[in-house]
């Protein structure tokens, strides 16, 4: 983080969602002079030694055994460099390292579980969070998840910008790849129940080849999403094409 104000804050709830859903969109505004933050809300180590298996067997997927926190930072790192943009990273730790402060056990410990609801025990995580957004810089726009997929730290994020920011300055993106589903973006925009305006951002060439070299950066998470580069391109081509490049609602 490099400046006092910025044109537009990204809210990313992982080290890989705003690059995923908005990279294009963040590449055109910085090579046109603005200045772009993207905040990563859970990029912090986790709290305890010794993970749970299941966040072990992400690790394992991800081929960051030892020090995979810090090795999917240097990735972010990476893939902002790529698209221009400024990097503030949080020391939230994500879901899967986040415990019941009580019991200890992990709040989070399957697929099911991160793309369910928010624990009850850290609902209290939405005014942490709001706190601290409102001690960011001054920004033109904040750039939130609409929280397609109802990923569990997406939905925090949201809630606390929404608890932070009048709705003015919100403007919501499509979170990527969930938003490939069918039906998925019309369930969330349905549940809001508000009238929503949207708005598609055309996307140059240049734009969808930084995309998808920002993307290819985080090569801990290619596996998860993408069989392949070339799968990565295609699959970053054919939904831009469908949606027109990149689009972003607003209340």
């Amino acid at each position: 983080m490099t400046h006092v104000a910025y044109d537009s804050i990204y809210l990313s709830p992982h080290l890989d969602d705003a690059t995923l859903s908005c990279g294009g969109q963040i590449f055109q505004q910085t090579t046109a002079g603005q200045r772009v933050l993207i905040v990563t809300i859970t990029a912090g180590d986790p709290a305890v030694s010794t993970v749970s298996e299941y966040a072990q067997s992400l690790h394992t997927r991800w081929e960051l055994v030892v020090d995979a926190v810090d090795g999917r930072r240097a990735e972010d790192i990476v893939a902002s460099q790529i698209l221009g943009a400024d990097t503030l990273h949080w020391a939230v730790p994500d879901c899967i390292y986040r415990y019941h402060p009580d019991t200890g056990a992990p709040f989070y410990v399957s697929d099911a579980d991160i793309f369910g609801e928010v624990a009850p025990a850290e609902l209290n995580l939405i005014n942490d969070l709001a706190r601290q957004m409102a001690a960011l810089p001054t920004a033109k726009q904040i750039v939130v998840p609409l929280t397609i997929g109802h990923h569990v730290d997406h939905q925090l994020t949201r809630a606390a910008a929404e608890l932070c920011f009048n709705r003015q300055n919100l403007v919501y993106y499509e979170d990527y790849p969930y938003a490939e589903k069918a039906g998925a973006l019309e369930a969330v925009l349905a549940a809001a129940q508000n009238s929503w305006q949207a708005e598609v951002i055309p996307l140059s060439e240049a734009a969808i080849q930084a995309k998808i070299e920002a993307i290819f950066a985080f090569k801990s998470q290619l596996s998860t999403f993408f069989d392949s580069r070339a799968h990565l391109a295609q699959r970053i081509a054919d939904f831009t094409a469908a949606v027109g490049g990149e689009r972003i609602w607003r209340k």
